[in-house]
């Protein structure tokens, strides 16, 4: 079983920036892809950005590339998420998730989630 806990939300002004922490429990965390979702207000949950389990390869949404920048340290058993130049539009909840690397992990579903981490910007 694999347990997800993020941490590092908050709030910040429109141009600031935020890191996003996601500590991984469970059998083989780092054999998992890893997931940035997102939720804003009155919205559908959005991908954000996914990295394969060697770290070797991300995605984007369009929404967030060049500010956003996914990483991964699976030593610590934890995903990162850098958000920079963060913009209002960027509020919503977020969270992280893992799944199986089957090199599949921009497209394929998530099956575990954590429990949110909420991000306000404000203009």
């Amino acid at each position: 079983q694999v347990q997800l806990v993020e941490s590092g939300g908050g709030s910040v002004q429109a141009g600031g920036s935020l890191r996003l922490s996601c500590a991984g429990f469970g059998y083989m965390i780092s054999s998992h892809c890893g997931g940035w979702f997102r939720k804003p207000p009155g919205k559908e949950r959005e991908k954000v950005a996914t990295i394969s389990y060697g770290g070797a390869t991300t995605m984007y949404a369009d929404s967030v590339k060049g500010r956003f920048t996914i990483s991964r340290d699976n030593a610590k058993a934890t995903v990162y998420l850098q958000m920079n130049s963060l913009k209002p539009e960027d509020t919503a909840m977020y969270y992280c998730a893992a799944r199986w690397d089957d090199g599949n992990c921009h497209t394929a579903t998530y099956n575990y989630w954590g429990q949110g981490t909420q991000v306000a910007v404000s203009s």
